[in-house]
């Protein structure tokens, strides 16, 4: 048996651009560099993008008294899932939607 080096996850895709663009504001890094014209990290800049759009809209509505409250706070679990689900899609090195709110993503021109 030769020693064979791992493969990294991904498959030699800029993986690390990728996920910061599931950490909020950080998805400027990523869309401000050169990193912008590798198509896999576009796919998940524009992932990104609508899920800080989305979390934007969930924290206004919790400065709602009482039922932004409650919408609040179970958009924002939403959020965490969709932020985790987004960082496992980029390390895997897979462009999956994101559920519910991934579609709107295509609309993104970079």
């Amino acid at each position: 048996m030769a020693d064979e080096a791992p493969k990294p996850s991904g498959g030699g895709k800029n993986v690390g651009m990728a996920v910061l663009c599931y950490l909020g504001i950080l998805v400027l890094i990523p869309l401000l560099t050169d990193a912008k014209n590798d198509p896999f990290v576009k796919f998940h800049i524009k992932q990104g993008i609508v899920l800080l759009i989305f979390d934007i809209i969930i924290s206004v509505i919790i400065a709602i008294p009482v039922i932004g409250w409650v919408v609040g706070t179970i958009g924002w679990i939403l959020v965490l899932i969709l932020f985790i689900m987004g960082i496992v899609n980029a390390v895997g090195g897979q462009e999956k939607e994101l559920p519910v709110i991934g579609k709107f993503g295509e609309k993104i021109n970079i």
